[in-house]
């Protein structure tokens, strides 16, 4: 087996109290993503999430956050992607935020559910235009022949829209995760995090103190 080379490090920050956060899980983290965004953390609004099949097996990847709100998170991709099937399959999933400046987790867990189509045109249309391409060129999660293929697809529709409008792939757009849970997580001292989660309960938050 290789040498694997233990890196420890010391959790310096302050501490998480319930007192201090706010009284519902989007404003608190809405807080939490503008200080992360001073922070100079590098891609803060990078998400990674975790879907599962009908059976239970899971698979995680990095998603970009593209807004949120109490309706919940919002993501988008092809929905015949792997992420985009499991999710027809098993409308649960997970994203976890990573700010390590700060040493600070979000764990936000919930159902999903797409967007409406008028959301997801919307958003198309403000995409840089080689995004835009790139996301009718690439049978996302399928297996390619080569990367010269994809690029001579993506070639070609660049040129047949040039100057003009380019129509949304009907197979690609968003989902929300409207939340059930979400946790907050600080690092503290000898492990001893902070960790305060917000659950669903009737019609409001409950707010509550799990161990490390």
């Amino acid at each position: 087996m290789p040498e694997f080379e233990h890196h420890r490090r010391e959790y310096t920050r302050g501490g998480l109290r319930e007192e201090d956060v706010a009284a519902g899980p989007v404003e608190q983290f809405a807080r939490w993503f503008a200080e992360a965004r001073e922070s100079g953390a590098a891609d803060p609004d990078a998400m990674y999430l975790a879907t599962a099949t009908a059976e239970g097996r899971p698979s995680v990847r990095t998603v970009l956050l593209r807004g949120f709100g109490e309706d919940g998170f919002r993501f988008f991709t092809n929905y015949a992607s792997r992420k985009g099937r499991e999710l027809g399959e098993n409308p649960w999933a997970e994203g976890l935020f990573y700010w390590s400046p700060l040493d600070r987790q979000v764990r936000i867990a919930g159902r999903v559910e797409r967007l409406p189509a008028a959301d997801c045109d919307a958003y198309f249309a403000e995409r840089p235009f080689g995004s835009r391409v790139a996301a009718a060129a690439s049978p996302q999660s399928e297996v390619l022949a080569s990367r010269t293929a994809l690029e001579e697809r993506y070639e070609r529709l660049a040129e047949e829209y040039a100057g003009r409008e380019m129509p949304r792939p009907e197979g690609w757009g968003g989902f929300r995760i409207v939340p059930e849970t979400v946790e907050l997580w600080q690092g503290r001292p000898n492990r001893l995090h902070d960790r305060l989660r917000y659950r669903r309960s009737g019609g409001g938050w409950l707010l509550e103190r799990l161990a490390p």
